[in-house]
């Protein structure tokens, strides 16, 4: 009778609960979420794909003796609220990845997408009983997953890596169908064509983001980075910088006001967070807006970047010539052109250098 009464309760309230149970997980895993090479953080993803798979095919293997999403005395009920659940501790998870991995002012369509979804999997709970729906958010996470975890498996990052993840996408939702189709049939049949239309969909709109670099370069990301007037390595291995002791306002800033002395080099650092075992090569790309308003590059420095450092490999460019006051931007590229961040600054001609912080980068 207890426990009736807590279904009931639950039932009365599963809306406002559940909103707040996502957002505290997205919470969650902002905080404990470390490195997208590690075993648990991996196992936590396969874990909720594997409940969310199960879901969906009880949900509609359920169809007809248990279809009453609204009633908390039916199993229907329950499975809906677990798929949901699992669905939007997925997506929170990809969210923190990717957006680690990302500059926002340039992979802002891809997250918009993801945070679509997991905003649809809050708001449209009654799609929770439409296949098609269902199928293209587990694609979606499928692809998602395979996007980071093959690069890590493979210690590579490649067109063909991305690739062999969306081939891998696509053999592992054919096999989910299968599963679909032999326990719920009739429904599977029902919505074939949508289904099958949404999977092309979102395949294709992955691809495109893909090559016009919209995705981020998960798994790498951008741990540290900044603008300097040196950066030198200490006896202890240690990077050491000096740079302007910025004001307060310049946190509101795009391009933060960096003065810098004519003649003068300018040191840009990065520390980029690479899974081990998985070396690459990267660029720092210095570019300036010109009076056109278009950016011009200047120059471009390949740099290495050796994978398995926690707090990310060092390493830093420098220029001395052609230094224009003026918006200027320092694109860490992958070899293909994918952002892994952009550092900004505001170049103003000084008479003197301002107070200067020294920091130690370990």
């Amino acid at each position: 009778m207890k426990f009736d009464k807590i279904k009931n309760w639950y039932g009365k309230y599963e809306r406002p609960i559940s909103s707040i149970s996502l957002i505290w997980g997205f919470v969650f895993d902002a905080i404990t979420l470390k490195r997208v090479d590690l075993f648990w953080e991996n196992f936590w993803v396969v874990a909720h794909l594997v409940i969310v798979g199960t879901c969906i095919v009880l949900v509609h293997a359920l169809e007809k003796s248990e279809g009453d999403e609204a009633n908390p005395s039916k199993k229907h009920f329950w499975l809906v609220n677990i798929l949901q659940f699992f669905f939007g501790g997925i997506l929170s998870t990809y969210l923190v990845f990717y957006f680690r991995s990302s500059d926002i002012l340039v992979s802002w369509p891809f997250l918009l997408v993801l945070a679509l979804a997991f905003w649809a999997n809050e708001a449209l709970k009654k799609n929770f009983m439409r296949l098609a729906f269902q199928i293209s958010l587990f694609f979606l996470s499928l692809f998602c997953f395979a996007i980071f975890l093959v690069p890590i498996l493979l210690h590579q990052l490649s067109v063909a890596i991305f690739l062999l993840s969306g081939a891998i996408s696509l053999i592992a939702i054919a096999l989910f169908l299968y599963i679909i189709w032999y326990f719920a049939k009739a429904e599977f049949e029902k919505s074939k064509k949508y289904t099958l239309a949404s999977i092309a969909g979102v395949f294709v709109l992955m691809n495109i983001f893909y090559f016009t670099n919209l995705i981020p370069p998960i798994p790498l990301s951008l741990k540290d980075a900044g603008v300097y007037y040196s950066v030198k390595r200490n006896s202890d291995g240690n990077y050491v910088t000096v740079g302007e002791l910025e004001p307060w306002t310049n946190f509101f800033k795009i391009y933060p006001d960096f003065h810098y002395l004519d003649g003068q080099p300018v040191f840009v650092y990065s520390a980029i967070f690479s899974p081990s075992k998985l070396n690459i090569a990267i660029t720092h790309q210095w570019q300036h807006l010109d009076n056109a308003g278009k950016w011009v590059t200047t120059n471009n420095f390949p740099l290495t970047v050796v994978g398995g450092r926690d707090a990310g490999f060092r390493t830093y460019s420098q220029k001395t010539v052609g230094l224009t006051p003026g918006h200027w931007r320092v694109n860490v590229l992958t070899t293909r052109g994918q952002v892994i961040g952009q550092i900004r600054f505001d170049l103003i001609v000084a008479d003197a250098l301002p107070k200067v912080m020294e920091k130690v980068n370990n």
